[in-house]
Protein backbone atom coordinates (compact mmCIF):
# COMPACT_ATOMS: atom_id res chain seq x y z
CA UNK A 1 0.00 0.00 0.00
CA UNK A 2 1.43 3.32 -1.03
CA UNK A 3 0.25 6.74 0.09
CA UNK A 4 0.41 10.64 -1.01
CA UNK A 5 -0.75 13.29 1.44
CA UNK A 6 -2.78 15.96 0.07
CA UNK A 7 -3.12 19.69 1.35
CA UNK A 8 -6.59 19.98 3.53
CA UNK A 9 -6.07 17.12 5.31
CA UNK A 10 -6.62 14.53 2.56
CA UNK A 11 -4.67 11.52 1.69
CA UNK A 12 -4.37 9.13 -1.72
CA UNK A 13 -3.97 5.45 -0.82
CA UNK A 14 -3.26 2.31 -3.18
CA UNK A 15 -5.13 -0.63 -1.87
CA UNK A 16 -6.33 -4.19 -3.05
CA UNK A 17 -9.78 -5.53 -3.23
CA UNK A 18 -9.18 -7.78 0.12
CA UNK A 19 -8.16 -4.44 2.09
CA UNK A 20 -9.69 -3.91 4.91
CA UNK A 21 -9.94 0.09 3.80
CA UNK A 22 -11.47 -0.85 0.66
CA UNK A 23 -14.83 -2.50 2.45
CA UNK A 24 -16.70 0.64 3.36
CA UNK A 25 -16.53 1.35 -0.41
CA UNK A 26 -16.89 -2.00 -1.65
CA UNK A 27 -20.24 -2.42 0.88
CA UNK A 28 -21.91 0.88 0.21
CA UNK A 29 -21.60 0.67 -3.67
CA UNK A 30 -23.18 -3.16 -3.38
CA UNK A 31 -25.61 -2.31 -0.95
CA UNK A 32 -26.43 1.37 -3.42
CA UNK A 33 -26.70 -0.82 -6.41
CA UNK A 34 -29.15 -3.14 -4.63
CA UNK A 35 -31.32 -0.26 -4.00
CA UNK A 36 -31.56 1.22 -7.21
CA UNK A 37 -31.58 -2.18 -9.65
CA UNK A 38 -33.75 -4.50 -6.96
CA UNK A 39 -31.02 -7.16 -6.90
CA UNK A 40 -28.01 -8.09 -4.94
CA UNK A 41 -25.23 -6.41 -6.39
CA UNK A 42 -22.71 -8.02 -4.78
CA UNK A 43 -22.37 -10.99 -7.09
CA UNK A 44 -21.68 -8.16 -9.59
CA UNK A 45 -19.38 -6.54 -7.49
CA UNK A 46 -17.17 -9.75 -7.23
CA UNK A 47 -17.14 -10.33 -11.15
CA UNK A 48 -13.72 -10.00 -11.32
CA UNK A 49 -11.11 -11.84 -9.84
CA UNK A 50 -9.65 -9.45 -7.67
CA UNK A 51 -5.65 -9.37 -9.22
CA UNK A 52 -7.56 -7.64 -12.40
CA UNK A 53 -7.23 -4.46 -10.34
CA UNK A 54 -3.24 -5.09 -8.99
CA UNK A 55 -0.54 -3.50 -10.31
CA UNK A 56 0.95 -3.30 -13.14
CA UNK A 57 -2.27 -3.02 -15.29
CA UNK A 58 -4.69 -2.01 -12.53
CA UNK A 59 -5.81 -0.11 -9.56
CA UNK A 60 -7.98 0.67 -6.39
CA UNK A 61 -7.58 4.02 -5.41
CA UNK A 62 -8.92 5.72 -1.80
CA UNK A 63 -9.04 9.18 -0.85
CA UNK A 64 -9.44 9.36 2.92
CA UNK A 65 -10.00 11.67 5.23
CA UNK A 66 -8.78 11.31 8.88
CA UNK A 67 -8.08 7.96 8.07
CA UNK A 68 -11.41 6.81 6.93
CA UNK A 69 -12.24 6.40 3.24
CA UNK A 70 -14.29 8.91 1.65
CA UNK A 71 -14.04 8.04 -2.09
CA UNK A 72 -12.79 6.08 -3.94
CA UNK A 73 -12.59 4.24 -7.76
CA UNK A 74 -10.50 1.52 -9.32
CA UNK A 75 -8.99 0.85 -13.16
CA UNK A 76 -8.94 -2.74 -14.83
CA UNK A 77 -7.08 -3.54 -18.31
CA UNK A 78 -9.90 -3.95 -20.81
CA UNK A 79 -6.91 -4.15 -23.56
CA UNK A 80 -3.32 -3.20 -24.04
CA UNK A 81 -4.35 0.69 -25.01
CA UNK A 82 -6.92 0.98 -22.61
CA UNK A 83 -8.41 1.17 -18.85
CA UNK A 84 -11.47 0.58 -17.29
CA UNK A 85 -12.97 2.85 -14.74
CA UNK A 86 -15.02 0.68 -12.03
CA UNK A 87 -16.81 0.90 -8.65
CA UNK A 88 -16.21 4.73 -8.78
CA UNK A 89 -17.59 5.98 -5.09
CA UNK A 90 -18.10 8.37 -2.78
CA UNK A 91 -19.23 7.92 0.60
CA UNK A 92 -22.78 9.25 1.15
CA UNK A 93 -21.95 11.60 3.70
CA UNK A 94 -19.21 12.97 1.30
CA UNK A 95 -21.12 13.87 -1.72
CA UNK A 96 -21.24 17.01 -2.99
CA UNK A 97 -18.11 17.89 -2.21
CA UNK A 98 -15.57 17.28 -5.76
CA UNK A 99 -14.17 14.00 -4.32
CA UNK A 100 -15.69 11.26 -7.26
CA UNK A 101 -14.42 14.12 -9.77
CA UNK A 102 -10.75 14.64 -8.20
CA UNK A 103 -11.01 10.78 -7.87
CA UNK A 104 -11.54 10.70 -11.74
CA UNK A 105 -8.87 12.43 -12.14
CA UNK A 106 -6.49 10.63 -10.34
CA UNK A 107 -7.33 7.14 -12.01
CA UNK A 108 -6.66 8.91 -15.30
CA UNK A 109 -3.89 10.28 -14.35
CA UNK A 110 -2.37 6.99 -12.71
CA UNK A 111 -3.56 5.34 -16.51
CA UNK A 112 -1.99 7.51 -18.20
CA UNK A 113 1.81 7.14 -16.33
CA UNK A 114 1.38 3.44 -17.44
CA UNK A 115 0.87 3.65 -20.88
CA UNK A 116 -2.69 3.81 -21.23
CA UNK A 117 -4.14 6.09 -24.01
CA UNK A 118 -7.83 5.50 -23.57
CA UNK A 119 -10.45 5.32 -20.43
CA UNK A 120 -13.37 3.23 -21.71
CA UNK A 121 -16.54 2.73 -18.48
CA UNK A 122 -20.11 1.92 -18.04
CA UNK A 123 -22.44 3.35 -15.40
CA UNK A 124 -25.70 1.61 -15.11
CA UNK A 125 -29.04 3.87 -16.40
CA UNK A 126 -30.43 4.27 -12.84
CA UNK A 127 -27.37 6.30 -12.04
CA UNK A 128 -27.82 10.00 -13.75
CA UNK A 129 -25.32 11.80 -11.30
CA UNK A 130 -22.39 9.25 -12.79
CA UNK A 131 -23.67 10.35 -16.01
CA UNK A 132 -23.15 13.74 -15.42
CA UNK A 133 -19.99 13.16 -13.58
CA UNK A 134 -18.70 11.79 -16.70
CA UNK A 135 -20.11 13.85 -19.26
CA UNK A 136 -18.78 17.51 -17.39
CA UNK A 137 -14.99 15.65 -17.14
CA UNK A 138 -14.91 15.14 -20.77
CA UNK A 139 -16.07 11.87 -21.57
CA UNK A 140 -17.69 11.24 -24.64
CA UNK A 141 -20.62 8.86 -24.29
CA UNK A 142 -20.95 5.88 -26.92
CA UNK A 143 -24.38 5.81 -26.49
CA UNK A 144 -27.66 8.05 -27.69
CA UNK A 145 -27.93 10.32 -24.73
CA UNK A 146 -31.53 11.43 -25.89
CA UNK A 147 -32.93 7.87 -25.58
CA UNK A 148 -34.30 6.70 -22.36
CA UNK A 149 -31.48 5.20 -20.60
CA UNK A 150 -33.37 1.96 -19.29
CA UNK A 151 -33.80 1.30 -22.74
CA UNK A 152 -29.92 0.99 -23.48
CA UNK A 153 -28.63 -0.73 -20.68
CA UNK A 154 -25.10 -0.04 -19.36
CA UNK A 155 -24.06 2.94 -20.67
CA UNK A 156 -20.66 3.42 -22.30
CA UNK A 157 -18.23 6.29 -22.25
CA UNK A 158 -14.53 6.85 -23.50
CA UNK A 159 -11.63 9.29 -22.97
CA UNK A 160 -8.58 9.49 -25.00
CA UNK A 161 -5.57 10.65 -22.60
CA UNK A 162 -2.73 12.18 -23.26
CA UNK A 163 0.96 10.91 -22.84
CA UNK A 164 2.54 10.72 -19.27
CA UNK A 165 6.22 10.66 -18.42
CA UNK A 166 5.76 9.88 -14.81
CA UNK A 167 4.71 6.34 -13.52
CA UNK A 168 2.90 5.62 -9.94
Amino acid sequence: MTSVAEPGGLTWVTATVTDPLARPMLRELGDEYAARYGKDAHAEMARYPAAEFDPPHGVLLLLLERGEAVAGGAFRRYDPATAELKRIWTHSAHRRRGLARRVVAELERIAAARGYRRVYLTTGPRQPEAKGLYLRTGYTPLFDTTADPETIGPLPFEKHLAPSRGKR
